[in-house]
């Protein structure tokens, strides 16, 4: 029996820029499709803000003013670093489903899944921030520094969402299922969300936890959003990460993307494999 051999061209390949933008399409998408993701993150940090201002608020003096002003950039910073646990989840039911499988069949730059994923983090985040803020204000917080100061920690919490999707993105693909990726992204997250300036001044921690806390990335961005809104920063200390914490969370936000972006990346070329 003879055959006839396919003789139709290859597709051609777009380009990573236009692959990259159908798949944060893709992803935003789902987010009127499925509104409980949104309403129930957005559910859990007002829940905090609430929590924190009026039943420990009253216990905890910070110098320089007024807890609820002091509590804010650091919701801001915890929700932050757990939108990376959402990432988490979102690939790895991904992977699960057989996403991947339907990916590599199209003429498709294989990084556009995760590139696409990290851009799409990064706009349903932005929103949930801007939900934050209003809450913010609604209890007290405000802003009060001017508005390029504002668009400039806006524009760092961004970075620093975008940073953390790439881990998100690199452990999504690591575990199995989405039960064993909500167990591990909450347990990396919870430590250095709590063990941090972002709920209590660093002079209240155990003296052994107060370098660790001065360092960790989500003291840093909270550091940087108070300064940059205007709010008050307690007592920071004198260490570099008190005088210079933008810059600090600046290089944070760098050495993260530049080492779990290309972990990611190589994984994801592994498993397509």
């Amino acid at each position: 029996m003879t055959t006839v051999a396919d003789t139709r061209a290859p597709a051609p390949s777009s380009s990573a820029l236009s692959d990259t933008l159908v798949v944060t399409w893709r992803n935003l998408k789902r987010i009127p499709r499925i509104p409980e993701l949104a309403a129930f993150a957005i559910l859990q940090s007002v829940m905090f803000v609430l929590l924190f201002a009026f039943v420990f608020g009253g216990a905890i003096a910070v110098d320089g003013g007024s807890y609820r002003e002091y509590l804010m950039p650091g919701i801001f910073a915890q929700t932050l670093a757990f939108a990376s646990a959402t990432t988490t989840v979102g690939v790895t039911d991904d992977m699960q489903k057989g996403l991947v499988d339907r990916f590599r069949s199209l003429p498709m730059v294989r990084s556009a899944f995760l590139t696409g994923r990290t851009f799409a983090d990064v706009a349903y985040n932005a929103g949930i921030l801007i939900v934050l803020m209003v809450s913010g204000l609604a209890v007290g917080w405000r802003v009060r520094d001017g508005v390029i100061s504002f668009l400039a920690g806006f524009g760092l919490a961004l970075l620093f969402a975008y940073a953390m999707s790439w881990l998100g993105v690199f452990v999504g693909q690591l575990v199995p299922t989405v039960e064993v990726a909500q167990q591990v992204a909450f347990t990396t997250v919870f430590p250095i969300t709590f063990i941090s300036n972002a709920f209590v001044p660093l002079e209240s921690l155990p003296g052994w936890l107060q370098p660790f806390a001065e360092w960790n990335p989500v003291s840093t961005l909270t550091h940087s959003l108070r300064d940059l809104f205007g709010n008050p920063v307690g007592q920071p200390g004198d260490g570099f990460p008190a005088e210079h914490p933008v810059l600090l969370t600046v290089l944070w936000a760098i050495a993260f993307t530049l080492v779990f972006a290309p972990l990611a990346v190589r994984r994801y070329r592994d498993t397509s494999k």
